[in-house]
């Protein structure tokens, strides 16, 4: 069977044919040349004639070879008006050697900043929580008893590097009028995929392999966690949706069942991170459910890599009214402990008018940059504009790419100057 394999290169179409007949020819050139030259050491004109001959063997071997590996390339790309032979070798080759950035969190805010940070390095590890609750991740969560696939999947299309079509298709919603009304393409993807494979873990790094996708999305942890906040008046929200919903103050979260202990996998990207960045998303459900698992913390103290918490742009109406960047950072200590954050990035940018009126409607205003409060506590802060407001008022995703490239780059430097 091996031998018939071998020669599926020589089919019709295949275009491999005519460079295997120049490698031979090329091959042939170089043992009659250099032949040529052994016998007639002692005549020059032979021996230029016969190395000439060698010469151009050469050339005609390695012009072979070329191309027919470019032909090899050519077959399994996609699409190459698509995509360029030069932009594969980049990514492969360029982006491998990026620093190595974990980037903990959920939701929107994560999937912005991944997709500006593939654009340096393809050694990203998202770690994403699994305490979703609610809409096409809280159904699929109920009734196929699995971890919910929406912010895991809002990771995978924002690293992914597949075609335009296919991160639109895992992006898709149905609409209403249907059995999968509210159901994203995406979410029912990797449910099947689970079920397929009969492993969560397993079905994201298959989904990976769809999307070809630059870096890992590991779930911060495969156990089936409840997300229960306390608030200051004494009252329970169990539920990541609910609390997202409550108007009550939140003094502390953690989840339930509390023996929940992170993925391996997760564990080892901390340990070997250049940098690890917390946020941006819901201080309360995005950030701070992975800071609750068991080691975790202890896994980001431990490691040597930059740390460094991205603020939100807008205080939340329900979980972060009225505080500043440093009430953000306050929280994070209070559940995480101290060592969690060196650096933190404050957008200082302004807003525009009409979106401040939007957001004002829905009882969310700009996170004030209390400078000197982070200040306080030992911990740098770097003050930049970071605002994109096209639909919504978000982080812009190049330009926290960029500022995070910029402080590895020179926390590197000063390194390797003091070492």
């Amino acid at each position: 069977m091996g031998i018939l394999r071998v020669f599926k290169w020589l089919y019709p179409g295949m275009k491999i044919k005519r460079w295997i007949i120049v490698c031979a020819a090329g091959l042939l050139a170089v043992m009659w040349g250099t032949a040529i030259s052994v016998r007639a050491a002692d005549a020059a004109a032979i021996l230029i004639a016969g190395m000439a001959v060698v010469t151009i063997g050469i050339a005609s071997l390695v012009f072979g070879i070329k191309r027919m590996m470019k032909s090899m390339i050519m077959m399994v790309l996609p699409d190459e008006k698509e995509k360029e032979l030069v932009d594969i070798v980049y990514a492969k080759r360029q982006l491998s050697k990026g620093p190595k950035i974990v980037a903990i969190g959920g939701g929107t805010g994560l999937s912005v900043l991944l997709h500006g940070l593939k654009q340096y390095t393809s050694n990203i590890t998202a770690i994403v929580t699994v305490a979703d609750d609610g809409g096409s991740s809280g159904k699929l969560r109920k009734q196929f008893d699995i971890l919910p696939p929406g912010d895991i999947r809002n990771c995978l299309v924002a690293l992914a590097d597949a075609e335009p079509l296919m991160q639109q298709l895992f992006q898709f919603r149905f609409e209403e009028g249907s059995d999968l009304a509210g159901h994203n393409f995406g979410n029912l993807f990797i449910t099947a995929m689970t079920k397929v494979v009969g492993d969560f873990d397993m079905a994201i790094k298959e989904s990976s392999k769809v999307l070809a996708i630059r870096g890992h999305v590991v779930p911060s942890t495969l156990k089936r966690v409840t997300l229960v906040a306390e608030h200051r008046d004494g009252a329970r929200t169990f539920g990541e949706t609910r609390i997202s919903r409550s108007t009550s103050p939140i003094a502390r979260v953690y989840l339930r069942p509390e023996d929940c202990f992170p993925t391996p996998a997760a564990l080892e990207a901390i340990a070997a991170a250049d940098m690890i960045i917390l946020g941006p998303g819901s201080l309360y459900t995005s950030v701070l459910p992975n800071l609750i698992i068991k080691q975790i913390p202890e896994a980001i103290r431990a490691s040597d890599a930059v740390k460094i918490y991205i603020c939100n742009v807008m205080t939340q109406s329900g979980e972060t009214d009225s505080y500043g960047a440093a009430d953000h950072v306050q929280a994070i200590k209070e559940h995480a402990g101290e060592g969690m954050i060196e650096y933190c990035l404050v957008n200082t940018g302004t807003i525009p008018e009409p979106f401040l009126d939007k957001y004002r409607r829905e009882n969310a205003v700009p996170v004030v940059a209390d400078v000197e409060r982070i200040h306080a506590m030992g911990i740098k802060v770097l003050t930049e504009n970071l605002v994109s407001a096209v639909d919504y008022v978000r982080h812009d995703s190049d330009k926290i790419a960029r500022k995070i490239i910029d402080i590895v780059i020179e926390e590197k430097y000063k390194n390797s100057a003091f070492a």
